[in-house]
């Protein structure tokens, strides 16, 4: 029996196949992948996340505590807030023209790992060294892990960001 994490990412594999060859946004990438939880839970790594994966509270600078409960709207504006950020913190390190397929990619990469984590990567000093594509694109499947242990998800996440990357 195929388990409903399982169903997702078979959808989203769907969905990134059909977007393929159009431009992707960052945003609906990342919504794709985070998925939207109205009620703060405690993801893998056992951070409360809520929203598109937030983990601190945008209009309070608060972590994320268990019960806390939000709408869509604030999902909304939350993910545009993080996305604008993640995007006005990467785009200075890189240094190499990309095109927005890589951006997408590598936004939700920093999206989801940290800027911080983000720009001490191999994947990004290989791309700004002019390295190939592909050695570049092997770099997102080193990022599937939660404490040291691999998450079948991450993997999943990584291998579609890594095949929009190399479009």
């Amino acid at each position: 029996m195929m388990s409903n994490k399982n169903k997702i990412y078979i959808g989203l594999a769907v969905l990134l196949i059909l977007l393929i060859g159009k431009k992707v946004s960052a945003i609906n990438l990342i919504k794709q992948f985070e998925g939207l939880k109205l009620t703060s839970y405690p993801d893998t790594g056992g951070i409360y996340t809520i929203g598109f994966g937030n983990t601190i509270n945008k209009d309070t600078g608060q972590a994320i505590k268990q019960g806390d409960k939000i709408d869509l709207a604030t999902a909304e504006r939350w993910l545009k807030i993080d996305v604008d950020e993640r995007i006005k913190k990467i785009k200075p390190l890189i240094k190499v023209p990309i095109n927005e397929n890589m951006k997408a990619a590598l936004v939700s990469l920093a999206y989801n790992i940290g800027t911080g984590a983000f720009a001490s990567s191999t994947l990004l000093r290989l791309l700004n060294s002019g390295a190939d594509k592909k050695l570049v694109a092997d770099q997102f499947l080193r990022w599937n892990k939660v404490q040291g242990k691999e998450v079948k998800g991450l993997t999943n996440r990584r291998k579609l960001e890594q095949e929009l990357f190399l479009k």
